[in-house]
């Protein structure tokens, strides 16, 4: 299981969510707290952000974060209102490559999922491939169930781009769900997707048990800042999400709100 981190408010260097707090992305990455199975997350990393401008740039690796100086580097200079990251755990048969390396990018979408689905080979590889449109097809580059997973979100966003980020991650956790219905498998989904004007994020499950996720807000009434983790990254009041919930929040106001997501199978 992989670990994850979302970030959405005032600029911030990168190493503020990477390095200095005290249960950083970089300290879950060889002592993580909350792993459902694995020790260490050692099989590469990645981190997204967006500039003033607001375009998306990635930054990722094979390697694990300990062992990686030039993003240790990048982080004490570059700055952005909203960032995802994360740290990799492989599934079972998945390759050390850049390709299945996360965030996801397509436009300006930014993704990171942990997570598995149950037999991704043999049960939905095929089935979400089939639903996909060929501009969206063509996007998947490696063999991880997460960017599949991401394909069909891109799916969803394009076929209602009115919609928010909210309706179309709540659209693809819907697809996934019939899909592992019919093709008789299990997945679990936690998702932090971001257009760098907002976050949405999910725990959802199917017949399984979800990672752990967690969210905080600085000031709830005047808020700052809104961070997505896997686990807290310091001491403070951090939510845990519950099962089936998701979050979304926007930078224009910061108010993050949560909802249940009940699907309809």
């Amino acid at each position: 299981m992989c670990r994850l981190v979302g970030y959405l408010g005032n600029s911030i260097q990168l190493d503020e969510l990477l390095y200095k707090q005290e249960h950083s992305l970089y300290k879950q990455s060889y002592n993580p707290q909350e792993l459902k199975s694995g020790v260490v997350c050692a099989d590469g990393f990645g981190v997204g952000w967006y500039n003033e401008a607001g375009k998306p740039f990635i930054y990722r690796n094979t390697i694990p974060l300990w062992n990686d100086p030039n993003i240790e580097e990048l982080s004490n200079y570059v700055q952005s209102n909203c960032v995802v990251g994360y740290v990799r755990l492989a599934g079972n048969g998945e390759t050390l490559d850049i390709s299945n390396c996360q965030p996801f990018r397509s436009g300006k979408l930014l993704f990171v999922h942990n997570g598995e689905i149950e037999n991704f080979q043999q049960t939905l590889y095929r089935p979400i491939r089939e639903s996909l449109s060929d501009s969206t097809y063509q996007l998947i580059k490696g063999m991880t169930d997460s960017e599949h997973i991401f394909a069909l979100l891109v799916e969803m966003w394009q076929s209602a781009p009115d919609q928010t980020l909210l309706s179309a991650l709540r659209a693809t956790l819907q697809k996934l769900t019939d899909l592992a219905k019919k093709h008789d498998t299990t997945f679990s989904a936690n998702i932090i997707v971001s257009d760098g004007q907002a976050v949405a994020a999910t725990r959802y499950a199917y017949r399984t048990q979800a990672p752990t996720l967690y969210w905080y807000c600085d000031h709830l009434k005047q808020p700052n800042q809104v961070i997505v983790a896997s686990e807290p990254l310091f001491e403070q009041n951090w939510t845990a999400f519950p099962d089936q919930s998701t979050l979304f929040v926007q930078a224009e106001s910061l108010q993050p709100t949560t909802s249940l997501f009940e699907s309809a199978v």
